[in-house]
């Protein structure tokens, strides 16, 4: 059954960027962009890039390794949309960003 559990701080998290986290043993890439957060996972579908380190346009992110441009407000991947990444509810609560796994 899925839970949301305590994954980063807001102040963690600058707008217009990403992290890695760690949650519920997962690797996921959390976002922070428009005042909104969003995660999905960290692994890049082309060769497993981390895209928690990625440039941020907006709700998109490109792997740093080569290239591959994700929106992560879906998870699709913005030139193929029918490669797709998970995607993972999140809640704010006061200053805590909860992702759900």
């Amino acid at each position: 059954m899925a839970q949301f559990i305590k994954a980063a701080r807001r102040g963690d998290i600058p707008e217009g960027s990403g992290k890695i986290i760690e949650a519920g043993g997962r690797t996921l890439a959390l976002f922070h962009s428009n005042g909104q957060f969003y995660a999905i996972d960290n692994a890049c579908m082309h060769r497993g890039g981390p895209l928690g380190e990625g440039e941020v346009y907006g709700t998109r992110v490109v792997c740093p390794w080569h290239g591959w441009e994700y929106d992560f407000s879906t998870g699709c991947n913005v030139d193929d949309p029918s490669m797709k990444l998970a995607c993972f509810a999140i809640k704010v609560e006061g200053e805590d960003i909860l992702v759900e796994i």
